[in-house]
């Protein structure tokens, strides 16, 4: 019950204020998913691209974060093949830094945010982290070429 109305809640803000680059809504096949879609930033490697993103809310949400990937393929160290994030905020404690104070927009910024600024030393893919850390320049070709290729219009 609480997820219910707490999501109510949460979409009637997304649709109202969303954040710049981000939408969600209730997916029509699946009751409890939500869609997503984030934009590229400018000046990144997927600017003008469009990633959809799949978001699975726990019966236990907002005591569990919950279960987002992407469906739209994407060249990052944090980010693997099945689309898993690796981000501190989609975990619970004690690994991870969930809060039930923390809502699926903040979320969708703070997974933004990584798109923008990848962290290297945590990653999913180990072979896209060291060409991030010592190839960069081969890194925004790829990362660039699969925006393109996948996230493309």
């Amino acid at each position: 019950m609480q997820r219910a109305s707490r999501l109510t809640r949460e979409l009637a803000l997304l649709a109202a204020e969303p954040p710049p680059g981000v939408t969600c809504w209730p997916s029509e096949q699946r009751p409890g998913e939500l869609c997503a879609q984030i934009l590229g930033s400018a000046d990144t490697p997927y600017e003008k691209g469009i990633f959809n993103l799949e978001i699975v809310v726990p019966e236990r949400y907002p005591f569990e974060p919950p279960k987002i990937r992407f469906l739209t393929r994407i060249y990052h160290p944090n980010i693997d093949s099945a689309g898993r994030i690796c981000l501190d905020v989609l975990k619970l404690p004690p690994q991870g830094a969930w809060r039930p104070s923390l809502n699926i927009s903040t979320l969708l910024t703070s997974i933004q945010l990584l798109m923008a600024e990848p962290n290297p030393d945590d990653p999913l893919m180990a072979d896209i982290s060291s060409e991030y850390k010592y190839n960069k320049q081969l890194f925004l070709i790829n990362a660039r070429e699969w925006t393109k290729k996948y996230a493309s219009q």
